[in-house]
Protein backbone atom coordinates (compact mmCIF):
# COMPACT_ATOMS: atom_id res chain seq x y z
CA UNK A 1 0.00 0.00 0.00
CA UNK A 2 1.39 3.28 -0.68
CA UNK A 3 1.33 5.67 2.64
CA UNK A 4 -1.84 7.86 0.80
CA UNK A 5 -3.65 4.78 0.69
CA UNK A 6 -2.78 3.55 3.89
CA UNK A 7 -3.68 7.26 5.43
CA UNK A 8 -6.91 6.98 3.72
CA UNK A 9 -7.32 3.48 5.31
CA UNK A 10 -6.44 5.23 9.01
CA UNK A 11 -9.08 8.12 8.44
CA UNK A 12 -11.73 5.49 7.65
CA UNK A 13 -10.97 3.60 10.67
CA UNK A 14 -11.12 6.57 12.64
CA UNK A 15 -14.41 8.40 11.29
CA UNK A 16 -15.87 4.30 11.92
CA UNK A 17 -14.66 4.41 15.60
CA UNK A 18 -16.05 8.14 15.98
CA UNK A 19 -19.76 7.42 14.45
CA UNK A 20 -19.78 3.82 16.60
CA UNK A 21 -19.14 6.16 20.16
CA UNK A 22 -21.21 8.26 19.34
CA UNK A 23 -23.94 5.80 18.55
CA UNK A 24 -23.19 4.35 21.94
CA UNK A 25 -23.48 7.74 24.23
CA UNK A 26 -26.72 8.19 22.86
CA UNK A 27 -27.46 4.88 23.28
CA UNK A 28 -26.20 4.87 26.92
CA UNK A 29 -28.19 8.66 27.63
CA UNK A 30 -31.21 6.72 26.37
CA UNK A 31 -30.88 3.87 28.08
CA UNK A 32 -30.41 6.28 31.44
CA UNK A 33 -33.33 8.64 30.53
CA UNK A 34 -35.66 4.86 29.50
CA UNK A 35 -34.56 3.39 33.12
CA UNK A 36 -35.81 6.13 35.10
CA UNK A 37 -38.67 6.78 33.26
CA UNK A 38 -39.58 3.33 33.59
CA UNK A 39 -38.51 3.42 37.46
CA UNK A 40 -41.41 6.55 37.78
CA UNK A 41 -44.31 4.32 35.82
CA UNK A 42 -43.53 1.21 37.67
CA UNK A 43 -44.25 3.23 41.04
CA UNK A 44 -46.92 5.09 40.06
CA UNK A 45 -48.50 1.66 38.13
CA UNK A 46 -47.64 -0.05 41.78
CA UNK A 47 -50.14 2.84 43.04
CA UNK A 48 -52.80 2.66 40.92
CA UNK A 49 -53.52 -1.18 41.40
CA UNK A 50 -52.84 -0.61 45.14
CA UNK A 51 -55.24 2.15 45.74
CA UNK A 52 -57.60 0.39 42.85
CA UNK A 53 -57.61 -2.91 45.21
CA UNK A 54 -58.41 -1.23 48.40
CA UNK A 55 -61.56 0.76 46.90
CA UNK A 56 -62.74 -1.76 45.44
CA UNK A 57 -62.49 -3.78 49.14
CA UNK A 58 -65.13 -1.92 50.40
CA UNK A 59 -68.99 -2.59 49.43
CA UNK A 60 -70.43 0.52 47.99
CA UNK A 61 -74.07 1.08 45.86
CA UNK A 62 -73.85 2.51 42.56
CA UNK A 63 -71.43 0.57 40.65
CA UNK A 64 -71.79 2.19 37.45
CA UNK A 65 -70.20 5.42 39.55
CA UNK A 66 -67.35 3.54 40.94
CA UNK A 67 -66.63 2.50 37.83
CA UNK A 68 -66.59 6.26 36.51
CA UNK A 69 -65.07 7.55 39.69
CA UNK A 70 -61.92 4.54 39.44
CA UNK A 71 -61.08 4.86 35.68
CA UNK A 72 -61.67 8.93 35.79
CA UNK A 73 -58.75 8.73 38.89
CA UNK A 74 -56.62 5.87 37.50
CA UNK A 75 -56.38 7.32 33.49
CA UNK A 76 -56.17 10.85 35.12
CA UNK A 77 -53.11 9.89 37.17
CA UNK A 78 -51.36 7.38 34.17
CA UNK A 79 -51.24 10.66 32.12
CA UNK A 80 -49.73 12.49 34.87
CA UNK A 81 -47.07 10.10 35.17
CA UNK A 82 -46.37 10.35 31.22
CA UNK A 83 -46.59 14.17 31.14
CA UNK A 84 -43.50 13.64 34.20
CA UNK A 85 -42.28 11.04 32.15
CA UNK A 86 -41.89 13.74 29.26
CA UNK A 87 -40.69 16.21 31.18
CA UNK A 88 -37.61 13.85 32.30
CA UNK A 89 -36.70 13.57 28.56
CA UNK A 90 -37.07 17.31 27.83
CA UNK A 91 -34.75 17.79 30.88
CA UNK A 92 -32.54 15.22 29.15
CA UNK A 93 -32.40 16.81 25.59
CA UNK A 94 -31.42 20.37 27.93
CA UNK A 95 -28.69 18.67 29.32
CA UNK A 96 -26.74 16.90 26.24
CA UNK A 97 -28.34 19.98 23.75
CA UNK A 98 -29.72 17.62 21.90
CA UNK A 99 -32.17 20.09 20.10
CA UNK A 100 -31.34 23.16 18.26
CA UNK A 101 -30.90 26.44 19.94
CA UNK A 102 -34.61 28.06 21.12
CA UNK A 103 -36.96 24.73 21.06
CA UNK A 104 -39.15 24.08 23.37
CA UNK A 105 -37.90 20.89 24.49
CA UNK A 106 -41.22 20.25 26.54
CA UNK A 107 -42.74 20.35 22.76
CA UNK A 108 -40.19 17.94 21.17
CA UNK A 109 -40.43 15.74 24.09
CA UNK A 110 -44.22 15.51 23.11
CA UNK A 111 -44.04 15.01 19.67
CA UNK A 112 -41.35 12.14 20.13
CA UNK A 113 -43.15 10.47 22.87
CA UNK A 114 -45.74 10.31 22.00
CA UNK A 115 -44.28 8.92 18.40
CA UNK A 116 -46.33 11.88 16.65
CA UNK A 117 -42.64 12.30 14.08
CA UNK A 118 -43.93 15.89 12.93
CA UNK A 119 -40.92 16.40 11.81
CA UNK A 120 -40.71 20.66 12.36
CA UNK A 121 -37.80 20.14 15.21
CA UNK A 122 -34.70 17.95 14.08
CA UNK A 123 -31.95 16.80 16.69
CA UNK A 124 -28.82 18.37 16.14
CA UNK A 125 -26.34 15.49 14.35
CA UNK A 126 -24.88 13.98 17.28
CA UNK A 127 -28.41 12.95 18.93
CA UNK A 128 -30.42 12.04 16.16
CA UNK A 129 -30.98 8.58 17.44
CA UNK A 130 -32.79 9.96 21.24
CA UNK A 131 -35.68 10.63 19.03
CA UNK A 132 -36.46 6.85 18.09
CA UNK A 133 -35.30 5.85 21.32
CA UNK A 134 -38.08 8.48 23.36
CA UNK A 135 -40.77 6.85 20.90
CA UNK A 136 -39.61 3.31 21.91
CA UNK A 137 -39.37 4.81 25.67
CA UNK A 138 -43.12 6.29 25.17
CA UNK A 139 -44.86 3.94 22.88
CA UNK A 140 -44.09 0.56 25.53
CA UNK A 141 -44.69 2.83 28.46
CA UNK A 142 -48.32 3.79 27.24
CA UNK A 143 -48.84 -0.02 26.06
CA UNK A 144 -48.06 -0.34 29.75
CA UNK A 145 -50.52 2.12 31.07
CA UNK A 146 -53.23 0.70 28.82
CA UNK A 147 -52.90 -3.27 30.21
CA UNK A 148 -53.09 -1.50 33.49
CA UNK A 149 -56.21 0.78 32.54
CA UNK A 150 -57.76 -2.70 31.66
CA UNK A 151 -57.22 -4.72 34.09
CA UNK A 152 -58.07 -1.56 36.64
CA UNK A 153 -61.18 -1.69 34.56
CA UNK A 154 -62.06 -5.44 34.77
CA UNK A 155 -61.49 -5.63 38.58
CA UNK A 156 -64.09 -2.90 38.67
CA UNK A 157 -66.45 -4.26 36.82
CA UNK A 158 -66.24 -8.06 38.77
CA UNK A 159 -66.46 -5.95 42.20
CA UNK A 160 -69.27 -4.14 40.98
CA UNK A 161 -70.90 -7.28 39.69
CA UNK A 162 -70.20 -9.09 42.76
CA UNK A 163 -71.34 -6.27 45.09
CA UNK A 164 -74.48 -5.94 43.12
CA UNK A 165 -75.68 -9.57 43.22
CA UNK A 166 -75.02 -9.49 46.62
CA UNK A 167 -77.38 -7.02 47.62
Amino acid sequence: MTPTALQTAVRAVGRFYKVVIVMLIQFLVGGIVSICNITIHALVMTLVVRVARASGTKKRSHPSLRLIATMIATVSVLMAAHVLEVFVWSLAYAIVDAAPAGTDLVYFAFVNYATLGYGDVIPVEGWRLLGPITAMNGALLFGWSTAVIFQVLQKTMMIGYDTAATE
